[in-house]
């Protein structure tokens, strides 16, 4: 279970580990500090689609090739952006890196649908979807840290060896975990009409697009928090690293009740209760709810202690019905998750209100979708 935290914590390590080092970026490279931007929306896009690859390939070949191939792939395109000197080298290295640590994250989840089942699936999920949101709290604090004494060159680097590091833990400590009698050998030819049966069938899309919703909400709160927390709380760079990294013990504490709650509970009302949360917090950031950096905290606590119970019960409650195409699911579920990251990022950046208020905004929105995804889940799925 460490071990698939692991894989899925490295794509999200590398997505955040980047954001303290943006002005000394952009002055080195040459660029507005807000064209950075695109480091984040390039990846996300990258990682979105390659996701769609990657499930079918391990459903054909097996999850031990495409892991070790992506995490090979994801070291190169780091030494790539550690090399960069312009804007244009700096996301074709972030595509690269987002097309190879796509396959880890993805399989993280299909690897955990291969090895369990029932509660035990939903702990080992819960421990993965925990690592995925604790690492871009981390990673910020890693990253300014490894700015001012080496440089932001280092952050790119750092990520590669986490990647080596990963390549002979994978291989020692799980490897295959697909055995040939259960490969699908159509799986290639019949990805395309596999995504769309997953798409409309509600028991994948509903829970699909509720997890997808809130994790979009929490990228948004990534990309809006330093403007809030900089630029209008007064926070330093480093301040802001501790507060990332402070966000990290809520969602840790909610990933280690959801299965809790749902073994006592159910999975569908737990769920459901961490929709009602999270959208409590995003009205919390609202204009006159959050005007001092303890309302806004508290506010976004209760948002990610929400979106903390949501996730690996949403996420497992999403592949448990398919364990015949778990890879494709999966990879199918990340793109969904990585295009709401991409879309619900690039609208909070966009809205023209105040940062406090677009965040507000958005998350209060998403959380409404995502509740309302997530009823219907329950009104049509659960009583069939």
């Amino acid at each position: 279970m460490i071990l698939l935290a692991g894989l899925a914590a490295i794509g999200t390590l590398s997505t955040n580990i980047i954001l303290p080092s943006f002005t000394s970026m952009a002055t080195d490279i040459g660029v507005p500090a807000r064209d950075l931007g695109l480091l984040l929306s390039s990846f996300f896009a990258a990682f979105a689609v390659g996701q769609l690859l990657v499930g079918p390939l391990s459903d054909r070949y097996g999850r031990r090739p495409l892991v070790v191939l992506g995490l090979a792939i994801f070291i190169a395109g780091s030494l790539w952006c550690s090399r960069a000197d312009n804007m244009n080298g700096l996301i074709v290295g972030r595509v690269i890196q987002a097309l190879g640590v796509c396959a880890a994250s993805v399989l993280s989840r299909a690897i955990a649908r291969d090895l369990f089942d029932g509660e035990v699936l939903t702990r080992a999920l819960a421990l993965t979807m925990v690592a995925m949101a604790a690492a871009p709290g981390f990673s910020p604090l890693l990253g300014g840290a490894l700015e001012q004494a080496l440089g932001w060159r280092a952050n790119f680097l750092m990520v590669a060896v986490l990647g080596a590091v990963l390549i002979p833990l994978y291989l020692s400590g799980a490897g295959e975990t697909l055995p040939p009698s259960h490969r699908n050998r159509k799986a290639l030819t019949a990805a395309a009409p596999g995504y769309l049966r997953l798409l409309f069938d509600p028991r994948f899309l509903l829970p699909a697009l509720a997890v997808s919703l809130v994790i979009g909400g929490l990228y948004g709160f990534f990309a809006a928090a330093p403007a809030i927390l900089m630029g209008h709380l007064g926070l330093s760079a480093l301040q802001l690293g501790w507060f990332f990294a402070a966000t990290v013990f809520v969602v840790f504490a909610a990933g280690f009740l959801a299965p809790r709650f749902a073994r006592r509970f159910g999975t569908v009302p737990v769920g459901l209760a961490g929709i009602l949360i999270a959208l409590i917090g995003g009205l919390a950031l609202l204009p006159n709810l959050a005007g001092g950096l303890v309302p806004f905290s508290l506010a976004i606590a209760v948002f990610l202690f929400g979106m903390g119970l949501i996730n690996p019960l949403g996420t497992a409650l999403t592949l448990h019905p398919f364990p015949d195409r778990a890879g494709l699911a999966s990879a199918l579920l990340g793109c969904l998750q990585m295009s709401c990251a991409a879309a619900i990022t690039a609208l909070t950046s966009a809205l023209p209100l105040p940062p406090v208020t677009a965040l507000g905004t958005i998350l209060a929105s998403v959380s409404a979708l995502a509740l309302a995804a997530f009823l219907l889940y329950r009104n049509r799925v659960t009583a069939s």
